[in-house]
């Protein structure tokens, strides 16, 4: 008996590959397009010194919060497939196992059926991409708005 049979781990791949491809295609692109809202509002509005931290606060919160709903609906689109796929029975369950595999957490008693557990591997692989981006993003975010507000507050002498 084989450990891995043939048969399944390709129809994981064929599922796994196009879907990490996908999710990694739509995070790019929408961290692209917030990026260059970011650059546009940053062109045409030089915020004050006093406005520094609101400023640098804001657009860093903003950007937390649009990553974050951006891993959540690349979570959304594994759970679809899972649910497609029949390897978990409940959209909740899918959902809940999705985040948990993206993230690697892996901490919940949800399991997918035995021949789509290979899909779910490749799941926290994409989640290592992906949070790498994000974690590349948000420094570039940093990078931007820093300079571009001055630097910050200066000390008093």
């Amino acid at each position: 008996m084989e450990i891995i049979e043939t048969d399944t781990w390709i129809a994981n791949w064929l599922w796994g590959a196009p879907l990490i491809v996908l999710t990694v295609v739509v995070h790019v692109g929408c961290l692209g397009l917030f990026t260059l809202r970011l650059d546009r509002y940053l062109a045409h509005h030089k915020p004050r010194r006093r406005a520094f931290v609101w400023t640098f606060a804001v657009v860093i919160g903003v950007a937390v919060l649009g990553a974050t709903v951006l891993h959540a609906f690349e979570g959304v689109l594994w759970a679809a497939a899972y649910r497609l796929l029949d390897a978990i029975p409940d959209k909740k369950l899918a959902m809940l196992y999705s985040i948990s595999a993206m993230t690697t957490f892996g901490h919940a008693a949800i399991y997918l059926k035995p021949n789509w557990q290979m899909l779910g591997a490749l799941e926290s692989l994409n989640g290592v991409i992906l949070f790498g981006l994000t974690t590349a993003f948000l420094f570039a975010m940093i990078q931007r708005v820093w300079p571009a507000v001055g630097q910050g507050p200066k000390p008093h002498p």
